[in-house]
């Protein structure tokens, strides 16, 4: 007799597996496009029925994954940022450890911070691209919630690498290392945030040709001049 309907694949996890994938999909997706809204319209401006029109999920799939939009803020700080910074730690890791105990170089302690960013926005990667901005313009956003997570992420990070810095720099006194890593940490934020001043300043478009990784060299060795610079 042929059958009427086909009987459901009861294969021991295959409904489990398909609901964590399709899981997991709806909170990349949600993820992603939080990520881009709050880099276009910032974190006050950007409502969770915004995230949720553009995703084309409901508003309990957000609240499901993330609680609230103080957690998806977070959540999308932690997706890319805490890598990043994990990565940054772990190559000053490298470099000292080859260093053998002798203070490493300015060039190389800035090359650890600032180029590891480079490999978010290879190939003008678009998400990577996407969150570089954000990550410049959140720190001028005036949210204060923003403000602790970036607190929170950061912590660690600079902690090594100011006391990488001081032993690189010794003749600094430690309020001026504090300033010069602000500028640092500011250069670095207001290029990733976009390419506005410097349509600005040119007078041709060949500025906004350049990829990620040329005009990360370009900071770095600003910066480094700016960490070394004579009182």
């Amino acid at each position: 007799m042929i059958p009427l309907y086909k009987k459901a694949d009861m294969t021991p996890g295959t409904h489990s597996l398909s609901h964590d994938r399709d899981h997991h999909d709806t909170k990349a997706r949600i993820l992603e496009v939080a990520e881009r809204l709050f880099m276009e319209h910032g974190f006050s401006a950007t409502s969770l029925r915004m995230i949720t029109g553009d995703a084309k999920v409901n508003l309990a799939s957000v609240n499901y994954h993330f609680g609230s939009k103080e957690a998806l803020i977070e959540a999308v700080f932690n997706r890319r940022l805490a890598p990043l910074n994990r990565e940054r730690v772990a190559q000053l890791n490298r470099m000292e450890e080859e260093a053998n105990g002798e203070p490493l170089t300015v060039e190389q302690i800035v090359d650890a911070f600032v180029m590891s960013a480079s490999r978010m926005g290879e190939g003008h990667s678009d998400t990577g691209m996407v969150f570089l901005r954000l990550l410049g313009r959140t720190f001028s956003d005036p949210a204060s919630n923003v403000s602790s997570i970036l607190a929170k992420q950061y912590s660690d990070v600079v902690v090594r690498f100011k006391r990488a810095m001081a032993r690189a720099l010794p003749a600094l006194p430690e309020d001026e290392l504090v300033w010069r890593m602000h500028f640092m940490f500011g250069t670095m934020a207001y290029t990733n945030a976009g390419m506005d001043a410097i349509q600005l300043i040119a007078s041709c478009e060949s500025a906004n040709l350049e990829d990620q990784l040329s005009i990360l060299r370009r900071v770095s060795k600003f910066v480094v001049a700016g960490l070394k610079a004579p009182l």
